[in-house]
């Protein structure tokens, strides 16, 4: 019994999860011009206003302009303040840490009229320059970041570190050589979680994105509220390839490396 009651929670869990994103996928590939609406018949009309739409193309394209800029920025601060912290003393360490965990749970919202107050009102950058909008970016990603390389920093054996310095290499090349290698993984993560989360935030781009510039967060919701159909169902389609290029990619990451580690083995 308790078994089964486990297996109807798991899945109530995932058809809550995933079961809205399939009916939006399905209505993709169809005329319908509402979801819930009537359907005629399968169509990928909706796919091809996708590319066939210059608004739309120029909005894929600066998101993905933006996570990608933004997420590198947020790599380097990030690594580079949680190689920082690993090696500091333990009273600056557990301050770093804990000035690292305030912008995790801090609201977006926050965040995102903070940087606005600070760099527009204060200091007067403008919005058109886009530096607001990348700092802002950069900002909400950082801290998680550092969350992704601590770990890594904390399974480190340091005494390969001191060992490359006794046998003459300088700090930088140690850095360099010895330490980045170990904590690759952990800075690969750290920044596609950057990349998904700048892609993913609303909040702080309302606040310091220029009048002319959307991503796909503000422009979604601003197609939501006025009446361009071709626009909306377009949008489906959107949702949709993101949602395959992101299961094709957790599969990719969590399939390649168990095949490469079966061929090792075998090779053993």
């Amino acid at each position: 019994m308790k078994k089964y009651l486990r297996l109807c929670w798991l899945a109530l869990v995932l058809a809550l999860m995933y079961l809205p994103i399939l009916i939006l996928a399905a209505y993709s590939f169809t005329d319908a011009t509402t979801v819930g609406g009537g359907v005629s018949g399968a169509s990928f009309d909706n796919y091809i206003n996708l590319f066939a739409n210059e608004s739309l193309r120029n909005m894929i394209f600066g998101t993905l302009l933006l996570a990608i800029g933004s997420a590198l920025l947020a790599t380097i601060f990030g690594t580079l303040g949680a190689i920082g912290a690993h090696y500091s003393k333990k009273l600056s360490k557990n301050l770093l840490n804990t000035a690292n965990q305030i912008p995790v749970v801090n609201a977006d919202v926050v965040t995102g009229f903070s940087v606005c107050v600070l760099l527009i009102i204060l200091l007067g950058i403008s919005k058109d320059s886009f530096i607001p909008l990348v700092i802002g970016h950069t900002v909400l990603s950082a801290p998680f970041v550092y969350l992704s390389i601590a770990p890594k920093l904390k399974q480190l054996d340091n005494s390969l570190y001191e060992a490359a310095l006794d046998l003459g290499a300088t700090p930088a090349q140690a850095l360099i050589k010895v330490v980045l290698p170990q904590l690759i993984p952990g800075i690969f993560s750290g920044f596609m979680l950057a990349v998904t989360l700048s892609l993913d935030d609303y909040f702080i781009t309302t606040y310091t994105k220029p009048s002319t510039f959307d991503t796909i967060s503000t422009y979604v919701v601003n197609a939501t509220k006025g009446s361009q159909t071709e626009i909306k169902t377009a949008l489906w389609a959107l949702s949709t390839l993101i949602f395959l290029i992101v299961v094709a990619f957790v599969v990719c990451i969590n399939v390649i490396p168990g095949r490469n580690k079966e061929k090792k083995d075998e090779k053993i």
